[in-house]
């Protein structure tokens, strides 16, 4: 793959793509000159907004990252596509003491890790198919630090971008290259009501314009926001020289 990634003229296909930072990575693509985005959600219904804005350009897609029998079925319909956004995930905003931490982190494993794989082992013989293409998994800084009041959603988040990780180095042997997102604080209904968070959160259109920086860029990590870039300084060298490294060459 040359170096450089243009979305123009590709077909994508986005989970969660009906709202928050998913609808606005799938009009942000579509903005920028992809052919197609399969707008891949639980309800098709409700990629109706999107159908009626632009049309053919667009196809509601089924999936549920919990069944593993409609992620291969929209293998199989999205045979065309070379760029998968694996964005869709669950925050349940539980603490390691609450009672009901362990059902919450297994429910956030099942939908955040174990979805991600999914859409992987699904999606990637396609990818290869097609020339290679792009797999973009949306993590967080969440990956990265734990925040107290989502605690089991952070430790989930980390498992994710671990398997991202692993992900890179897999399906760069079949031409796919891999980003790991990792926003700070985005104004989205997953965080409407916890006013301390959204007051300071961003647009999703900043992770929509990091990915298509990214993509130019061939970036492994995407830091979108201000949150994000303050982590980023401080863990370049680490990513840099062990994450995206080869300690075990030396």
């Amino acid at each position: 793959m040359p170096i450089g990634y243009n979305i123009r003229n590709k077909i994508a296909l986005v989970t969660g793509a009906n709202r928050g930072i998913g609808k606005k990575i799938t009009e942000t693509f579509l903005q920028k000159g992809a052919a197609k985005v399969y707008a891949a959600v639980r309800n098709t219904d409700t990629v109706m907004p999107l159908i009626e804005k632009y049309g053919k350009r667009i196809e509601a897609i089924s999936i549920n990252l919990e069944k593993l029998e409609t992620i291969i079925a929209a293998s199989h319909q999205a045979k065309d596509v070379e760029v998968v956004v694996n964005n869709a995930g669950v925050n349940t905003r539980s603490m390691p003491l609450n009672n009901n931490a362990v059902d919450s982190l297994n429910y956030e494993l099942e939908i955040n890790v174990n979805g991600l794989i999914r859409m992987a082992q699904s999606f990637s013989p396609v990818l290869k198919k097609n020339g290679g293409g792009v797999f973009i998994q949306i993590n967080s800084v969440a990956s990265m630090k734990n925040f107290v009041p989502i605690a089991t959603y952070c430790a989930s988040k980390a498992a994710a971008y671990s398997i991202t990780q692993s992900l890179r180095e897999i399906l760069n042997e079949q031409g796919t290259f891999v980003m790991s997102v990792h926003p700070g604080p985005i104004a989205t209904d997953m965080i409407a009501n916890v006013p301390d968070i959204l007051k300071i959160a961003e647009s999703p259109q900043v992770v929509a314009d990091s990915i298509i920086d990214g993509l130019n860029n061939r970036d492994f990590h995407v830091f979108p926001d201000k949150m994000a870039k303050e982590i980023k300084e401080a863990y370049q060298s680490f990513s840099e020289n062990i994450i995206e490294g080869n300690i075990l060459d030396e």
